[in-house]
């Protein structure tokens, strides 16, 4: 596989092999049963949904995700249904002008040993889907989950009365996990969100809309992210599909009175959309004309706190359910992938159940907020309104291929180096003895994670 170049060496097969309970068949909740599937374990994977559609757009696979799918044999598969980025491009919203470029591939990929790419979340979810009925992973759909036992014991009570057990409980249920719940509120925490202010419209254009506008057409045949940054919104657009499907990303200010709920299915109104774009460049306008009527999806964005514990007794919760992203850096999916490849790299080397999920909070929970965190702090550098930031800010990215630093953490070289060249699975291995010493309240050795330089 061109720019995967791995040297991980760890024995696969577990020492003993576990019944492990998934609960959630999203990208997070797939990969994990596969690596558990793979490593030897008894996986059985909880679905509430009835059928797997295909929903959402389009999400980024960076290196540290793209290593691990590698790993898991999936990566060849995912690149075949991926755009490979070559750069992106940071813009003005009122007159267009490229204030800097981000560049991606083939340099990243050279860099950090993986590739960077895009494709649609729903390509993406049906090839871990797959992957996972080879692998013969048990897998029930229409089975809500709707707690674990009060203790935390490795049971989970269905919606139907029934009661399941296992070894342990992988919680990758989402945003609106009910296991999450139930484990804050065992911490005395009520588990709500805060709206941050903002939405998003998330729409896909097909080529046939775009076939008679020249301009259009070569954007859409181009591999190159574009970033146009205005007040109180930006906008994240790139091709997917190889390039038959041009992905846009529309952050804005939420409607006063819109519902707080967060969901991938609501739809927007393209009227409003236009006229919260009508003073950006003529380029956003006009592809924003292409959106076929009733095609826009628009939901809110909300902050979520940070939960005092990712594990409870034989529970571990993992993705969105215990570290939501906002969308500003492209990282919910790969950080779900990232707890996937700890846990599975956990359960190969040890059948201490806890143990294997003291290490993985132990590996995951202090960087995984550090990147929701950095979501933030870039939605403010964004969005900021006309005038002395702003200025300040472009000048920060224009300096930024200088080497300087870029105010937009997707594009910082030092940002990236934290979010990609990190590799949690090299890094749980080879340091295991003293994540043990730590986790175990001895502390051995100094501590450093195995990046890629």
């Amino acid at each position: 596989m061109e720019y995967f170049k791995d040297n991980l060496k760890w024995e696969r097969k577990a020492e003993q092999s576990l019944r492990i309970l998934v609960v959630g068949a999203g990208i997070g909740g797939l990969a994990v049963a596969i690596g558990l599937k793979q490593s030897g374990h008894d996986v059985i994977i909880l679905e509430q949904v009835p059928h797997i559609a295909e929903v959402g757009a389009g999400i980024q696979m960076a290196p540290n995700a793209a290593r691990i799918l590698g790993r898991f044999g999936l990566l060849e598969k995912v690149m075949e249904k991926a755009n490979v980025l070559e750069k992106n491009s940071l813009r003005r919203y009122a007159n267009n002008e490229e204030l800097g470029t981000a560049p991606l591939m083939p340099e990243i990929g050279l860099k950090y040993r993986a590739p960077l790419s895009v494709r649609h979340r729903g390509d993406l979810q049906a090839i871990l889907l797959e992957a996972a009925r080879t692998e013969n992973i048990e897998m029930h759909l229409g089975s809500r989950v709707l707690e674990a036992d009060p203790s935390f014991e490795a049971r989970v009570k269905l919606q139907s009365g029934k009661w399941l057990e296992g070894d342990v409980i992988i919680a990758a249920d989402g945003i609106k996990s009910d296991l999450k719940r139930q484990i804050a509120k065992a911490h005395g925490i009520e588990d709500r969100s805060q709206p941050t202010g903002d939405a998003a419209y998330r729409i896909l254009i097909p080529k046939e809309k775009l076939e008679h506008d020249p301009e259009a057409l070569e954007l859409l045949n181009t591999n190159a992210g574009m970033r146009w940054m205005g007040p109180e919104g930006h906008i994240m657009a790139y091709s997917i599909k190889n390039n038959k499907v041009y992905n846009m990303v529309l952050l804005h200010p939420q409607k006063e009175g819109a519902p707080n709920e967060e969901s991938w299915t609501n739809r927007g109104d393209k009227k409003e959309m236009l006229d919260f774009y009508s003073s950006w460049n003529d380029l956003v306008k006009n592809l924003l004309t292409y959106v076929p009527e009733g095609d826009v999806m628009e939901w809110t964005l909300n902050t979520h706190r940070s939960l005092p514990a990712w594990i409870e007794n034989k529970v571990a919760l993992i993705g969105d359910a215990c570290h939501p992203m906002l969308p500003y850096v492209a990282q919910g999916a790969a950080n779900a992938i990232e707890d996937a490849g700890t846990l599975t790299m956990c359960f190969s080397i040890t059948s201490n159940i806890s143990l294997a999920l003291q290490i993985y909070q132990h590996v995951r929970k202090i960087r995984g907020e550090a990147i929701q965190q950095s979501a933030a702090t870039t939605r403010k550098a964004l969005h900021l309104p006309d005038g002395p930031e702003q200025q300040k800010r472009d000048e920060a990215i224009r300096n930024s291929n200088k080497g300087g630093h870029n105010p937009d953490l997707w594009a910082d070289t030092e940002w990236q180096q934290f979010m990609w060249g990190v590799d949690v699975m090299k890094d749980t291995l080879e340091n295991w003895e003293a994540y043990k010493g730590e986790v175990e309240g001895h502390h051995l050795t100094p501590l450093n994670a195995t990046i890629y330089t």
